[in-house]
């Protein structure tokens, strides 16, 4: 029987293939993008964290005393930390700063580098699968020189060889030992690619031993039975002690203690689970897409069902040959969604891997394989429910004397208007949401940067500071490349800076401007702090404001106060009088005879996206001590204006840079731009989602709104014959079709509104909106869904403006 029914329900999609066809693409569409987003929940959210006993590992969040700036801690006050802790049975300190240049067997290379103290591993409990991890005492100057591979930089660059163990590797002209690979999987920080782990080692010494430089971020590993709240009182109270022991740099400090995996990711936990109810939202659309599909095909076929009750087929029969026919395009719509998944998932990688810090773990795996093929058949079968029991409960004396009526009950046409309203109802959802982010990332995409992005390419340089021991890195490297740069053709202006505007976080210092009184003390006065030739100026459109610009010629002196360039987010924040014709100077808070003369003012660049531009303080390149250069600016950023595209500049950059030095890696570049959407990376993934569920949503809305018109039309056409012989004209039959249309637009665009306003705290989660001053735009996006449905449903109206009374009159 089951292969009678296979058969059977075959050759009837066979001969309806229209139907079939809608049906598979609906389930298809809507179970493949749920699939996806179920894929990424699964890794990002679900899915413990690759390492031992994750519940116990804590993320620390320190913070200023003044301001309540992030605050990482200083290597002493860790080591106080350390020392004095009772509740952890590892507490590590990390930072990953810059990327290093490597040679490699595989050839040069750029890796992430994460320098951490000797316990860093025992916080994870993950052994390494080839040597060892840090011995204790290896932070240690003299004992530090020893590298542990991650995985990925194992495989890439080291060539998955067994017997690198013991191996030398040279990472920016330093020799160090390889001890270890780590296991595929392990990584920490989880964003971090082509990475490997050294023991703490710093080119600039009093970062070991200054209080004042905050750069060292904790994690820790709890004792067996301590919570996560007593040791939040544990390092209250040892934050508490080493303020009152150091008030001047660890004075009013606080730390507040997360478990590790929700720290991560924590800003993209909450959008995932808003995209899920949106995916849930769409798949209902499908849901209810199909279900429209059935009971049209089933009211098409109501008198057949009839006709075999009539000749003696059971109600289990007619029911087990309608879920064959369900089951079949289950079948068929999940195979067309695990494609569709797949196919969405390798399109994401990229966003995926740059947004979220497990975006490397996503991938189409087996449970959630199972999940969608599961939903597929349950969503199948669901929709499939009503018309199975309907047609499998048919009089069949009833049915074969309704003829051409049948279907066109009052019952029939109110649950058609309901699947109607909630279509359009959830679909104004997705659009109001995918249309209110798609305005915020237009926003800060085109936002004032201070500068035109388009033509500024960005070129990371990492120089092995070991070459240059003994030289000047500045004249023997970095002006020889700035002046071949400058003479390639289509350069207009080229220069460096240490670190990128909107790529990177910055470093920043207090301030005081001399002869000021001085701030209150829970007052922190900061501007950033950034190292730059003077072509930097030039390349990013900055003109002066006030003063005079950088000059190696007029600052360059070891008897001459050191000098800065100011922006005007400075100007207004430390001279609200402005500059005058003076040149005020910053004071040394530790060294009162020394300061630092601030020489002139210029624009503004905007340093974070979100951000209006902060106070900012430029140094010249030229006036680091030659013997602190080669440590101090092993990691800088070439930028260049080009005239045109400034894609056309790559090759020749490279071959500047290999001429000038060879050894240093050529890291692909990117222009500004790129940058910028980076920076919107994850922003752009969920409003492009949002933009996909609205759409889909839409083609589903205004498709299911066509079927439904359509057969309205089909099931009426005795009605309508018998309307227009009676006087009706041609526009009274249109007006009446589309009227109807109308109002079940008009009401689930409604229930669209209220819901939206009801859900605006969930919806909040992704993005923020006042309800009053986005109600215009609200309507507006209503008034289009109308318009698109009521165009949805022309043609079929028109065709059933056009019947001929005669004609219909005689159709059965």
């Amino acid at each position: 029987m089951l292969l009678q029914d296979l058969g059977y329900a075959l050759r009837q999609l066979r001969r309806a293939p229209g139907y079939a066809i809608a049906a598979i693409a609906t389930l298809a569409l809507s179970v493949g993008i749920a699939t996806a987003v179920f894929c990424v929940i699964d890794a990002v959210v679900l899915q413990p964290l690759p390492y031992a006993q994750p519940s116990r590992i804590v993320d620390f969040d320190t913070h200023s005393g003044a301001g309540g700036y992030i605050q990482p801690a200083s290597w002493p006050s860790y080591l106080d930390e350390r020392n004095q802790a009772k509740s952890f049975q590892a507490l590590a300190g990390y930072f990953r700063w810059r990327e290093s240049a490597a040679e490699t067997p595989a050839g040069p290379a750029v890796l992430q580098v994460v320098r951490a103290s000797s316990n860093f591993f025992d916080v994870f409990g993950v052994p390494p699968m080839l040597g060892r991890g840090f011995l204790p005492g290896e932070e240690q100057t003299g004992k530090n020189d020893v590298v542990v591979l991650g995985y990925d930089a194992w495989m890439k660059h080291f060539n998955g060889s067994r017997n690198v163990i013991g191996t030398a590797v040279r990472l920016d002209g330093h020799t160090y030992t390889i001890v270890g690979v780590m296991p595929a999987g392990f990584r920490f920080p989880l964003n971090t690619r082509d990475g490997l782990y050294m023991p703490v080692h710093l080119d600039v010494a009093t970062w070991m031993t200054t209080r004042g430089g905050h750069w060292l971020r904790t994690v820790g590993r709890l004792k067996d039975g301590v919570s996560v709240e007593q040791a939040q009182a544990d390092m209250q109270h040892i934050f508490a002690n080493i303020g009152k022991a150091y008030p001047d740099t660890d004075g009013g400090r606080t730390v507040r203690l997360q478990a590790l995996s929700q720290a991560i990711d924590q800003q993209s936990r909450g959008p995932l689970w808003v995209l899920l109810g949106a995916v849930l939202a769409v798949l209902a659309i499908g849901c209810v897409n199909i279900a429209g599909l059935l009971l049209s095909r089933g009211v098409k076929r109501q008198r057949e069902m009839a006709m075999r009750v009539a000749i003696g087929a059971g109600r289990i029969r007619l029911l087990r040959q309608m879920f064959t026919e369900g089951l079949l395009l289950a079948v068929a719509g999940a195979g067309g969604g695990v494609l569709l998944a797949w196919s969405v998932l390798d399109l994401m990688r990229a966003f995926l891997i740059k947004a979220l810090q497990r975006g490397a773990d996503i991938h189409l795996n087996w449970t959630v394989l199972g999940a969608s093929v599961a939903l597929a058949v349950v969503a199948s079968l669901a929709a499939s429910l009503y018309p199975a029991l309907k047609l499998s409960s048919v009089d069949p004396n009833t049915a074969l004397r309704a003829g051409g009526s049948a279907g066109t009950g009052r019952g029939e046409h109110r649950l058609r208007a309901g699947f109607v309203i909630t279509q359009v109802a959830l679909t104004l959802v997705l659009l109001v949401v995918a249309g209110l982010l798609m305005r915020v990332v237009t926003r800060y995409r085109y936002v004032d940067l201070g500068y035109d992005p388009a033509h500024i390419l960005a070129v990371d340089l990492h120089v092995a500071p070991v070459r240059y021991d003994g030289r000047d890195v500045v004249a023997d490297f970095y002006k020889p490349l700035l002046e071949r740069v400058s003479h390639i053709p289509g350069v207009r202006a080229a220069g460096l800076i240490d670190m990128l505007p909107i790529e990177s976080s910055g470093s920043n210092r207090d301030v005081h401007i001399a002869g000021q009184p001085p701030y209150p003390k829970d007052t922190e006065m900061l501007a950033e702090t950034r190292m730059v030739s003077p072509g930097y100026f030039n390349v990013f459109g900055l003109s002066m404001r006030a003063g005079r610009p950088l000059s190696p010629a007029l600052d360059q002196s070891s008897n001459k106060a050191p000098t800065v360039l100011v922006n005007q987010a400075f100007v207004s924040e430390f001279l609200p009088q402005g500059m005058g014709g003076s040149t005020p100077k910053l004071d040394d808070a530790k060294n009162p005879d020394e300061y630092t003369q601030i020489v002139g003012a210029t624009g503004d660049v905007r340093q974070d996206l979100r951000q209006k531009p902060l106070a900012e303080m430029d140094y010249l390149i030229d006036e680091i001590p030659p013997a602190q250069r080669s440590a101090t600016l092993s990691a800088m950023v070439l930028v260049v204006r080009a005239n045109g595209d400034p894609h056309q500049l790559i090759e020749p950059l490279r071959q500047a840079l290999h001429v000038v030095d060879p050894t240093v890696p050529f890291d692909f570049p990117r222009t500004m731009t790129d940058v910028v959407n980076d920076e919107l990376v994850f922003d752009r993934m969920v409003g492009w989602l949002f933009g996909i569920f609205a759409s889909m949503a839409l083609l589903l809305a205004l498709v299911g709104l066509y079927g439904l018109v359509s057969h309205e039309v089909e099931q009426g056409t005795r009605d309508i014959g018998i309307r227009m012989a009676l006087g009706a004209t041609r526009q009274s039959v249109l007006g009446m079709v589309l009227g109807r249309v109308a109002w079940m637009l008009v009401a689930g665009s409604a229930a669209g509104l209220v819901l939206a306003i009801v859900a605006r705290k969930l919806i909040g989660i992704v993005i923020y909106f006042d309800a009053q001053k986005e109600s215009g735009n609200f309507v507006a996006i209503a008034v289009l869904l109308v318009v698109a449905g009521l165009l949805a449903a022309l043609i079929p109206a028109r065709r059933a403006a056009s019947i001929e009374p005669m004609q219909a009159l005689r159709a059965e």
